[in-house]
């Protein structure tokens, strides 16, 4: 991992209440200007926080994007490509053992960072706040995956949480830290998951809107020769999962 200097000794040594995770894969285009966003709004928050970006093995210039980017509160980290999932699952588990609260975020810029401190101020009174994706275009191949998990999560949870798989998540770090240890590294849509667990577990949830934004570069990750690979094989991890023996949870 690489992580900007800072000038100021404060940083140095008060740990992040706050860690901020964007995986990133391919989007040299814009990922400079998403991190800006998000410092800028994370800088406004008065809570010690790190921003952390994990290059999940990008092809393009992704990398040479990322170590120009400098800021005492930003985290990078570079690996071989994992995939989505197992990029995620790695950085929760560094974050849940430094930091009380995890936020997940896609880095594509689809969904604002202006909307955040809408989850932050509500954050008190739940261990799980995820957003509901409105007015939301894109790919087909990622509606069709979110509707399946959404019902799936209903049929099986008895709780259908409107957007299980959404990628803007906050999540109280102690609640999670046993279920983020037992997650396979090998699962593809652990955000659905953590979703189920929640409602397995009877953890505090709430649903906040999050206007979605057609992204302007790169693409969908998930082509549509993969599409129905990758819908099977969430579907039956999240089936396994209902099934499976669960870690004790921390509600507060």
């Amino acid at each position: 991992m690489s992580s900007s200097s800072s000038s100021s000794p404060l940083h140095r040594v008060t740990l992040p209440h706050l860690i901020v995770i964007l995986p990133v894969y391919n989007e040299e285009e814009v990922i400079g200007k998403v991190a800006r966003e998000w410092l800028e709004m994370l800088d406004q928050l008065n809570v010690p926080y790190r921003l952390h970006l994990a290059n999940d093995g990008s092809t393009d210039g992704t990398q040479k994007v990322l170590d120009s980017l400098s800021h005492a509160s930003l985290e990078i980290s570079h690996s071989r490509n994992r995939g989505h999932g197992p990029t995620l699952i790695r950085a929760y588990r560094v974050a849940a053992g430094r930091a009380a609260w995890i936020f997940q975020a896609d880095s594509d810029g689809e969904l604002p960072a202006a909307s955040f401190p809408a989850f932050w101020q509500q954050r008190q009174q739940f261990d799980l706040l995820i957003g509901i994706r409105t007015d939301r275009e894109g790919a087909f191949s990622r509606r069709f995956i979110t509707s399946m998990l959404k019902w799936m999560l209903k049929f099986f949870y008895g709780y259908g949480v409107q957007d299980g798989n959404c990628p803007y998540r906050l999540m109280r770090a102690e609640a999670f830290r046993p279920l983020l240890d037992a997650l396979p590294e090998d699962t593809f849509a652990p955000n659905v998951l953590i979703s189920g667990y929640s409602i397995r577990r009877k953890l505090r949830i709430s649903e906040l809107p999050v206007p979605h934004q057609v992204r302007q570069t790169g693409i969908c990750s998930i082509r549509k020769g993969k599409l129905f690979k990758a819908a099977f094989r969430s579907g039956w991890q999240t089936l396994c999962f209902r099934f499976r023996k669960l870690p004790p949870a921390n509600s507060l």
